[in-house]
């Protein structure tokens, strides 16, 4: 026990220095990808929204506006510039932000909505007991190419799995997954179909 709690000091340490870093050698990035956005797509320039983080509390998860606001499907407001800043993931760079705040760790379970929480069986809802990031375990094998049963049940595998050794290891193959642009959307979807809680044989 005390070695995990070592461990858990350890990867807030990490990722307060990395995500301070991150942000600050991103900061023209950052900038540009702001300008550009309010030029073409007008304000907001960022996407704000409730998601269930460690123990499911709700936070605010803040990204790049990749959308134009309004009716239809994701996919269909997805904009061109929004296209180009998910392929890079840039649009993902303001996170930087929640995991500073502690809302959310470099790596973990990526942050869902809120609506998917009485969906999960015993084993889905384990994603919660670690906080939410902004790489994970299933964003390296697939990302949104991946069903929801393999995904919920990559996110439980790295709950049952979690350290400091694999953390690096999904941060370095998800440098290698963004620069190849691997599995960036599920094909007529902006990332992936809705979880419905129907696609698992698995139950509580």
């Amino acid at each position: 026990m005390a070695d995990r709690a070592w461990e858990q000091r350890a990867k807030r340490a990490f990722d307060v220095t990395v995500a301070a870093t991150g942000l600050l050698v991103s900061s023209p990035i950052l900038v540009g990808a702001a300008l550009t956005i309010r030029t073409s797509m007008g304000s907001p320039v960022f996407f704000r929204q409730q998601r269930p983080g460690l123990g499911g509390e709700l936070f605010e998860v803040v990204k790049f506006r990749t959308m134009t606001d309004g009716p239809g499907a994701d996919a269909s407001r997805l904009t061109p510039l929004g296209s180009r800043l998910r392929s890079l993931s840039v649009d993902e760079l303001p996170q930087l932000w929640n995991v500073l705040r502690g809302d959310m760790s470099l790596v973990g379970p990526r942050p869902l909505l809120p609506e998917y929480l009485p969906l999960y069986n015993e084993r889905q809802r384990r994603r919660h007991e670690v906080r939410p990031g902004i790489t994970g375990l299933a964003q390296v094998n697939g990302r949104n190419l991946t069903t929801w049963p393999e995904r919920l049940e990559l996110d439980a595998c790295y709950v049952d799995d979690w350290s400091m050794s694999l953390d690096i290891r999904i941060l370095l193959d998800t440098a290698r997954t963004v620069v190849r642009r691997e599995g960036v959307s599920a094909d007529d979807h902006a990332t992936m179909p809705r979880f419905t809680g129907r696609e698992t044989p698995l139950s509580d």
